[in-house]
């Protein structure tokens, strides 16, 4: 085999750096998702009586408070999904290939967003769409 000057996929080496922090995300999301969780299950169970008017002024909090929660426990469930699927990518060998262009994603753009499958050139070309 010839030396090739366009490095097609990332070594080994680089993708275990790349799961270390990909895991280390993980567990931090799948966290934040378990305290989600608990203080919408906790929202729920708190149906304490107070006086009529502080009541429905409470109910319309608990229930933007609610949205919120589900809202924001939604995008922690993809983040998850999106960080498992990266973990698949690493041991396919695939991970940091951008799926528009081909070309690797740099590191740099891979440490601040693990789970990313386009480089900036292939999501600045996406949005102008």
């Amino acid at each position: 085999m010839g030396t090739k000057n366009i490095k097609v996929r990332y070594s080994d080496e680089e993708l275990q750096e790349f799961k270390a922090i990909i895991l280390e995300k993980l567990a931090k999301a799948k966290e934040n998702l378990e305290t989600l969780t608990e203080a919408f299950a906790n929202n729920a169970l708190d149906a304490s009586d107070t006086a009529p008017t502080f009541k429905v002024l409470e109910e319309g909090a608990n229930i933007r408070s609610k949205e919120e929660n589900a809202n924001m426990a939604a995008r922690q469930q993809k983040f998850i999904k999106d960080l498992e699927a990266a973990l698949i990518r690493i041991e396919n060998k695939t991970y940091g290939v951008c799926r528009v262009t081909g070309n690797l994603i740099p590191k740099e753009r891979l440490r601040i967003v693990p789970h990313a499958t386009l480089s900036v050139e292939a999501k600045l070309m996406q949005n102008k769409k």
